[in-house]
């Protein structure tokens, strides 16, 4: 009956759980699934506690007490510009866990495991380790602590090759030979891990990085559900399980919205050669040259040629005059914006527009924020309207249209050398069409490369304004002004 019931809440935990994810696709609901998946994984903390009997309670509790001291300290400090390295590192503290509880297991009866809890053990040790070790070195890169571009050193593949096959031949030994030697065995496997996950990490960049986190958060979860077949528990089985599953799939996601296949993103050799396309085709969106984007007297409205007559000395008069005759705009964020913690004006800015009679819309990258869903947890902080806001793939056929593009802290989300120029970061990365709008007003601090380090030769069309500085303080001037 004990059992039973055991089944019981375990099946319950792990519906709540899910009913707790499932709210997460919106905003809104994110705010209540948070708590829900929370009450869900304390409920199943707590069970395992009951469940088995603790010889050092007194450990346990000062490890309770320092490791939610730490992240609450850390949950107060952090700021939202930092959560992209911050989710990296937490992926890497996910996997260093897995990999110190396939340690102990493995190490404590010295090689007296069984057969199987010794295979998962060894998996368990070297995805841990991996994952712990690829994760700071995507942490170091959105950070800023180490340069963000890939790093491909002489004969990486080989190099990549070799170490991995030392993992596996070292991994079966300790998996399938029970050894008075493990201890030396296992730290041996953990060494060569690491190294394979630093390898495997440094030569993804750019473009790409959004795609490193969704695996790796996917392989936190599969070495959390081997440590639970090490230790038998199954609770902890379907919830790496789960993590796993929903990081592959949001993994996919990511290659197919940013333009990328998955073998080659891993591989090096995601950035190839391509024909240029030397027309426009409205269809297609690509172009050659800022000149070919240039448009004739007669096409342009009214209020572009009023604004191209006046002296360039001045680009905020001229963006006020623009914004004011506009009837259409498309407002696009970016890390720039977060950076410069200017969401709350242009939330401001919004609401001006709107007063005045004119459509506003915010149109979201994919990796706007440098990760999925960022920029829009940035701007519901702002209480910016959920429904205003529009995945690339819907807004995209809008500029055209638009009377003005109004970028606030973006380069590489609108940056047109994503269809023009071959072999680099962003090559073949989907953008938001700005540069095809009537008018496009640039908020941001200067025209330097964005976190790709590619130029963006959007700045040097004859139809945009640039207001170069702080976006926050450029934002407070335009609402002083209208």
């Amino acid at each position: 009956m004990n059992l039973l019931l055991q089944h019981i809440w375990e099946i319950v935990i792990v519906a709540v759980l899910i009913w707790g994810i499932k709210s997460f696709r919106t905003p809104p609901g994110a705010f209540t699934g948070n708590r829900i998946a929370a009450i869900a994984l304390a409920t199943a903390f707590i069970l395992l506690l009951t469940r088995y009997r603790l010889f050092y309670p007194d450990i346990i509790v000062l490890a309770l007490v320092i490791g939610a001291a730490g992240g609450w300290f850390w949950a107060m400090k952090i700021k939202m510009t930092q959560i992209p390295a911050m989710v990296a590192f937490q992926n890497g503290a996910g996997g260093c866990a897995a990999m110190l509880v396939s340690f102990i297991e493995l190490t404590k009866t010295a090689g007296g495991l069984g057969a199987t809890n010794q295979f998962f053990g060894a998996v368990g040790l070297i995805v841990g380790a991996v994952t712990f070790s690829g994760s700071m070195v995507a942490a170091g890169k959105l950070s800023s602590l180490l340069k963000s571009p890939p790093r491909v050193l002489t004969r990486h593949n080989q190099l990549l090759g070799a170490v991995g096959a030392l993992v596996c031949l070292s991994g079966l030994w300790i998996a399938l030979m029970a050894s008075t030697k493990i201890i030396p065995l296992s730290i041996m496997v953990v060494f060569f891990a690491l190294c394979l996950g630093v390898l495997f990490s440094i030569r993804i960049g750019g473009a790409d990085m959004p795609v490193l986190i969704a695996f790796l958060n996917a392989t936190t979860g599969l070495a959390a559900a081997f440590c639970g077949m090490v230790v038998e528990s199954r609770l902890l089985i379907a919830c790496g399980a789960m993590v796993a599953a929903s990081g592959y799939i949001l993994t996919h996601r990511m290659c197919l919205a940013m333009n990328r296949d998955l073998k080659n993103v891993f591989t090096g050799q995601a950035y190839k050669p391509r024909a240029l396309i030397t027309t426009i085709d409205s269809k297609n969106n690509f172009f050659t040259s800022p000149q070919d984007l240039e448009v004739t007297a007669e096409e342009q409205p009214e209020y572009i040629q009023a604004v191209k007559e006046q002296p360039p000395s001045d680009p905020m008069e001229l963006a006020l005059k623009a914004l004011n005759s506009a009837q259409d705009i498309i407002i696009i964020p970016g890390y720039g914006m977060a950076l410069a913690s200017a969401q709350f004006e242009l939330a401001q800015l919004s609401n001006r527009l709107e007063q005045s009679g004119k459509r506003v819309k915010f149109a979201i990258h994919p990796v706007a924020g440098r990760m999925p869903g960022h920029m829009n947890v940035l701007l519901a902080e702002a209480e910016i309207d959920y429904d205003k806001l529009y995945e690339m793939e819907m807004i995209n056929p809008e500029f055209p249209s638009t009377d003005i593009a109004f970028i606030v802290g973006a380069c590489d989300v609108v940056n047109t050398a994503a269809n023009t120029k071959d072999d680099s970061p962003i090559s073949g990365m989907p953008i938001l069409n700005a540069h095809e709008a009537q008018q496009v007003v640039v908020c941001n601090l200067d025209t330097r490369p964005g976190y790709s380090g590619v130029e963006n030769p959007l700045y040097d069309q004859s139809n945009v304004i640039l207001l170069l500085g702080d976006a926050k303080e450029t934002l407070g001037l335009l609402l002083k002004n209208m």
